[in-house]
């Protein structure tokens, strides 16, 4: 399996392209610069911008599936990213496609017709990068991929350590965090199994 991995120097996506390559996967990897990490050796690199068509569609050529862990960054990086990515995939022929989102977009327990992030059930003042992560459910929603979206909660660094929670569109009840380490053990596995296709997966402690 090939993978095309956008985000693969972040938190998470570093977690998946090191699982991937130790279970003889191949990965191509868009980075802005050469990343200092062990996997660097091993994967494919694309040096260049998810917000530039060109990159992305250099990066997913030749690919199975792919995986997103590109955050906001305080800017559109998003916004503009995905749409790229969506179309960069219809045109090569693929459908499956992983992500990972915030907590705040998933269903609000109070109010279904808002988000978490539109109600007091999120905590965070500021909603940009929310807003931004709504905007990528609303793509991935009329893309007519195979898409997950995996949305945890308060994020700490940490390894694994199991007992995961998780439910379609809504965040576990009583859920506070879920460590770096957990969240990639899970989205990776999805990205395969693909148990919650077209939805997303609040996942928690």
């Amino acid at each position: 399996m090939k993978i095309a991995v956008f985000g693969g120097t972040g938190r998470v996506g570093k977690k998946i392209v090191e699982k991937a390559l130790k279970d003889g996967h191949e990965v191509r990897a868009l980075v802005r610069k050469p990343p200092q990490h062990e996997w660097f050796e091993r994967a494919e690199i694309v040096q260049g911008n998810s917000k530039v068509e060109q990159d992305v569609r250099e990066t997913i050529k030749g690919c199975d599936v792919v995986f997103s862990g590109l955050s906001t960054d305080k800017t559109d990086t998003l916004s503009v990213s995905i749409p790229l990515i969506i179309q960069a995939m219809k045109d090569e022929g693929l459908s499956r496609i992983l992500t990972i989102g915030t907590a705040g977009i998933l269903n609000s327990r109070q109010n279904k017709e808002k988000f978490r992030f539109q109600t007091d059930e999120s905590k965070r003042k500021l909603t940009f990068a929310a807003e931004e992560h709504a905007d990528v459910y609303q793509s991935l929603l009329s893309s007519g991929l195979d898409w997950t979206i995996i949305c945890p909660t308060y994020l700490p660094d940490g390894e694994e350590e199991g007992n995961i929670r998780y439910e379609k569109d809504l965040l576990p009840e009583g859920g506070k965090k879920i460590t770096v380490g957990d969240t990639a053990a899970f989205a990776y596995k999805e990205l395969f199994d693909q148990q919650f296709l077209e939805c997303r997966v609040g996942v928690c402690y």
